[in-house]
């Protein structure tokens, strides 16, 4: 656990019971390391995203069912034509020692299968799909976004439960651009996994 101090009274001079005074009041920052997100409690699920422990509730029924149907298209897919691994919530995926996410879908290719440990996926999956509920909607749409494309994920995906849509976007010069939006009677299609369909109709 690293603790950040920051205490500027001693390099102004002031007298030592004086700094002790200022270094009891002053905030003190905790952030969070891997080491620290392994000894969390194994009966919640939990976050690391830039050295915060961020609790993640139980999701919605219709967030599970979601998730399951694109789960098992892709899962199908990926299954047949030999591509690699597909893996869903809760699966840790390292991306740093201060940032370790959960994400409901991920897609592993095989030439990037050195990744895939006995206990976790440590570095950046090839696509990584967020099913969002009410209380993790922002997050995935913002911090979540931005990890992903720090990171190099090349894939993003954001299936909404409530617009009854699906975002994809792709990474180009570090950023995510928007591949499609795809929502009632249309069916999505992945730039990654080229052959790839998946109706919406079918998802929600």
């Amino acid at each position: 656990m690293v603790y950040n101090l920051v205490c500027p009274g001693a390099a102004l001079g002031m007298s030592w019971k004086g700094v002790f005074i200022k270094m009891a009041t002053e905030r003190r920052v905790v952030k969070f390391t891997y080491e620290d997100y392994k000894h969390t409690s194994d009966d919640k699920r939990y976050e690391l995203l830039d050295g915060d422990l961020i609790m993640v509730p139980a999701p919605r029924i219709a967030h599970q069912r979601n998730s399951r149907e694109i789960e098992f298209q892709l899962h199908a897919f990926v299954s047949e034509n030999n591509l690699g691994e597909v893996f869903y919530a809760p699966c840790d995926v390292v991306l740093s020692d201060t940032d370790v996410v959960q994400p409901d879908l991920l897609f592993v290719s095989k030439k990037r299968s050195y990744i895939i440990t006995e206990e976790n996926i440590r570095g950046a999956p090839d696509l990584v799909v967020e099913v969002l509920s009410p209380s993790t909607a922002q997050r995935d749409r913002t911090l979540k976004r931005t990890l992903y494309a720090l990171h190099e994920v090349p894939e993003y995906w954001q299936a909404d439960t409530d617009a009854k849509n699906v975002l994809v976007l792709t990474l180009e010069n570090g950023e995510y651009r928007v591949a499609g939006i795809y929502g009632e009677g249309q069916t999505l299609v992945s730039p990654l996994l080229p052959g790839f369909t998946l109706e919406i109709d079918r998802i929600f």
